[in-house]
C-alpha cells in the first residue's frame, strides 16, 4: 500500500470517529430537483446568517450548486436513515416517493427536522472538495426531533441530553 493510500486509509479512521449531523443538500439543475447525503455541514456566522456545506468535486450536485446559485441544507431527523441512504446512492430520480415542497427555488424535504435555504456567496477551493459558503435568506425547524447521526461508518440518534450517542 502506498504511503498517500495509508495516509488516506488513516485520515477516514481517525474522521470516523467525528460524530456529526446528516443533512441532505437539495438545489435545481433547470426545472429538475438534485440532492445527496452531507456531514460536512456547519454554521459559520450569525451576522451575517451564514452556513457552510463541503461537496466533493466530481459530484454533480457540486455543479448545479455552482449554476443555480441556491442550495437547501434539509436536516435529518433520527428517523431519517432512508434518505440519508436514498440520497447517498447512485440513481437516476432520488425524489421519487420524497415528500417536497419548494421555497425560494430549491426543493426542501418535508421530513426535515430542520432546513436552511441559502444563496451562495462564495465557492472556495477545498481540496477535492469545494467549501461553499452560503447566506441564509430562509430558515425553519420542528420543535420535536432528535438529529440522526452519523458514527464510525454507521448512523445513530441521540439518547436523552444525558446519554451517549447510541449505535445503529
Amino acid at each position: 500500500m502506498s504511503e498517500t493510500l495509508e495516509m488516506t486509509v488513516a485520515f477516514r479512521a481517525a474522521m470516523s470517529r467525528l460524530a456529526t449531523g446528516v443533512s441532505v443538500i437539495t438545489t435545481r439543475s433547470g426545472s429538475a430537483p438534485v440532492g445527496m447525503t452531507a456531514s460536512a455541514v456547519a454554521a459559520l456566522s450569525l451576522d451575517p446568517v451564514q452556513l457552510i456545506v463541503c461537496i466533493g468535486n466530481h459530484l454533480y450536485t457540486r455543479t448545479a450548486i455552482a449554476e443555480h446559485g441556491r442550495f437547501a441544507v434539509n436536516v435529518l431527523g433520527e428517523n431519517g436513515e432512508h434518505l440519508a441512504r436514498n440520497f447517498a446512492a447512485s440513481k437516476p430520480d432520488k425524489f421519487a416517493g420524497v415528500e417536497t415542497y419548494d421555497d425560494e427555488g430549491v426543493p426542501v424535504l418535508k421530513d426535515a427536522i430542520a432546513a436552511v435555504v441559502c444563496d451562495v456567496a462564495a465557492a472556495l477551493p477545498g481540496g477535492d472538495h469545494t467549501i461553499f459558503v452560503g447566506n441564509a435568506r430562509y430558515f425553519e425547524h420542528k420543535v420535536e426531533g432528535r438529529p440522526l447521526v452519523y458514527f464510525a461508518g454507521g448512523f445513530g440518534s441521540l439518547g436523552s441530553p444525558k446519554q451517549s450517542v447510541t449505535a445503529a
